[in-house]
């Protein structure tokens, strides 16, 4: 599509993009759907009251909508790779099945967004506001999450492998079986965090707070804990180390087991008694007739 068309696009959007109409000879305003779709690469929607608005198979890559107001939107297969949505607001969105990889959305607003399955990949979330998102099974790996807030969020079996995640806030946050493997958490929190199962090997955690985290069967293999704060013996554990693992002063992380194995094998019988050996035969005996 030229600029002539996206242009055209962009401003048949905006022209959707009113909140409400007026019917003609009445003071009644009723309330107008935004629905986007088709291919708008590019598309200039900046600052843009865009509220409720259905985005269904639309591909928007690299489009700018910088501070544009997103709340209660919907995004349902649909594409912003490399888009800027840097503090745009999406409280309260709907992103089901939808690209977002290497999307620039530092400083936006996703508190209580739905984005079940989404790719996040490579994308800047610095000091984005996700508390409270339900973003379970959604791929963050190799994003940027310096400074972000994912307290109280559900982002169960999340992949946040890679991530540069320093100074980031999981804290009460629903993290079981999440990866987080070779991923950077210097002074992150993870107070009250629940990582059940989650997977963090590999990962720099200087500094990091574990008050209170559930680290039952977390795999912290290879990961260097040894300046995280409030780690416990008993979260310890409860992990799965190995050699490489580093605790901190005066604790111990122990390798991993899951209690003695127990090989229950049924009594063989034993074996028949082996044939006696045959009794040689007894010589022949003949009778002999002797006549006089």
């Amino acid at each position: 599509m030229d600029w002539i068309g996206r242009t055209t696009f962009a401003l048949a959007a905006l022209a959707f993009a009113a909140p409400t109409m007026a019917l003609a000879g009445s003071d009644r305003e009723v309330a107008r759907s935004t629905s986007f779709g088709g291919s708008c690469p590019k598309c200039e929607l900046s600052g843009r009251r865009l509220t409720g608005a259905r985005f269904m198979g639309a591909d928007f890559r690299e489009a700018a909508l910088v501070g544009s107001d997103l709340r209660d939107a919907q995004f349902v297969g649909s594409t912003f790779v490399s888009a800027n949505l840097s503090r745009a607001d999406l409280t309260d969105a709907e992103i089901v099945g939808s690209n977002f990889a290497g999307a620039n959305l530092s400083r936006a607003r996703l508190v209580s967004a739905q984005a079940h399955a989404v790719q996040f990949t490579g994308s800047d979330l610095s000091r984005a506001d996700l508390t409270d998102v339900e973003a379970n099974a959604s791929n963050f790996s190799k994003a940027i999450l310096q400074g972000a807030s994912l307290r109280s969020g559900s982002l169960i079996a999340a992949n946040f492998t890679k991530v540069d995640a320093r100074g980031a806030d999981f804290s009460d946050a629903q993290l079981n079986h999440a990866q987080f493997s070779g991923g950077r958490f210097t002074r992150a929190s993870f107070r009250s965090a629940e990582l059940m199962g989650a997977t963090l090997a590999d990962g720099d955690f200087d500094g990091a707070d574990f008050a209170d985290a559930n680290l039952r069967e977390a795999w912290i293999t290879g990961s260097d804990l040894s300046r995280a704060r409030n780690l416990t013996q008993d979260q310890l554990d409860e992990a799965c180390a190995d050699s490489r693992t580093k605790a901190p002063p005066g604790l111990v992380a122990k390798m991993c087991h899951h209690g003695p194995r127990v090989a229950v094998a049924m009594p063989q019988p034993p074996p028949p008694p082996a044939p006696a050996a045959p009794k040689p035969p007894k010589p022949p005996r003949y009778l002999v007739n002797i006549e006089p």
